[in-house]
C-alpha cells in the first residue's frame, strides 16, 4: 500500500508526517499517536496493516524533537501530554484539513489522544488507547528506571539512533526526566477524562513492564462517553507489534459498532 511523506509547519519548525490514504472512504482518518521513544518509522508496518483492514486514511507524524521532524532545544514541559492537543497536533490537523479523526495512541501518545478528543469534543469520532499510562505508578518508574540503565549501554543508544540521529539524547532526556521528576510525580488524567464524550477503547497488556491493569481500568472508568476495556494476554507494552492482527481486528470492530 502506498503512502505519502509530507512536511508541515509549527512554531518549533517543521514537522514530518506519513499519510496512507485512501480516497474512496470518506470515512473520519485515524490519527496516530507515538510513544515517549517513538517516532513514524518506529510504528513499523501497522499503519499500512490498520489502513488496509479498516479501508480508512491512517496518519502518523512525528513530534518535534523526534523522528525526522525539527530538533527542540528546551526541555521537554511536564505538561507536554496536555499540551500536543494545541500544539503539533493542531499544525497537523489545521494543514491536512482534518475536520472528524479518530485518535489512537500509544503509551504516552495515549493520554495525547485523550487529550485531543477532549480538547475537538465535536471533531473526534473515537479515541484509541495501547497501553496508555493515565497516572504516574511507581511501576511505571520502576520500568523507566530499568531501561534507564539499559541505556548506559552505547549499542542501545545507537539503535535508536537509527530513528532520531543527532536528537536522541534529547529523546532519552525528555522521556526519564520528566517521568521522573518530582513535579510530574501527580500527573493523572482523571481530571481531563470526563471531558472525552466519545466512544473509547483502552487496550492494555497484562504483562506491561510500565503500568498495571490499574491504567485501562481507570481510563474507562473516568471517561465521559461510552467505553471499553481488553486486556490481552502474554502480552506486554507494545501489544501492536507483539500481536498486531489481534490489535487490528479490534480496533475495526471497535470501529464499525455504534
Amino acid at each position: 500500500m502506498n503512502y505519502e511523506d509530507i512536511w508541515l509547519t509549527s512554531s518549533k519548525g517543521k514537522i514530518f508526517a506519513r499519510v496512507w490514504s485512501n480516497p474512496l472512504n470518506s470515512q473520519s482518518p485515524i490519527v496516530l499517536f507515538h510513544d515517549s521513544l517513538g517516532s513514524v518509522d518506529l510504528w513499523r508496518n501497522f499503519p499500512e496493516l490498520l489502513s488496509e483492514a479498516t479501508q480508512r486514511t491512517v496518519i502518523t507524524y512525528d513530534r518535534p524533537g523526534f523522528g525526522k521532524s525539527c530538533e527542540v532545544h528546551q526541555s521537554q514541559s511536564t505538561q507536554f501530554i496536555a499540551d500536543e492537543a494545541v500544539n503539533a497536533f493542531a499544525d497537523v490537523r489545521r494543514q491536512l484539513g482534518l475536520q472528524r479523526f479518530v485518535a489512537l495512541g500509544h503509551s504516552v501518545g495515549g493520554g495525547m489522544a485523550i487529550h485531543c478528543a477532549a480538547h475537538y469534543q465535536s471533531n473526534c469520532e473515537a479515541v484509541i488507547t495501547l497501553a496508555a499510562q493515565s497516572f504516574v505508578e511507581d511501576r511505571t518508574l520502576e520500568g523507566i528506571r530499568v531501561a534507564q540503565q539499559l541505556f548506559k549501554d552505547p549499542r542501545q543508544v545507537e539503535r535508536l539512533k537509527k530513528y532520531h540521529g543527532n536528537k536522541t539524547q534529547w529523546v532519552l532526556d525528555a522521556w526519564i526526566n520528566t517521568w521522573l521528576a518530582d513535579a510530574f510525580s501527580d500527573w493523572s488524567l482523571k481530571t481531563i477524562l470526563p471531558q472525552v464524550k466519545t466512544k473509547l477503547l483502552a487496550i492494555h497488556g497484562i504483562n506491561d513492564e510500565y503500568g498495571t491493569t490499574e491504567h485501562p481500568q481507570q481510563i474507562v472508568d473516568f471517561t465521559g462517553g461510552p467505553s471499553r476495556m481488553i486486556l490481552m494476554e502474554n502480552t506486554a507494552h507494545f501489544p501492536h507489534r507483539e500481536h498486531p492482527q489481534q490489535v487490528i481486528d479490534a480496533v475495526k470492530e471497535f470501529l464499525v459498532k455504534a
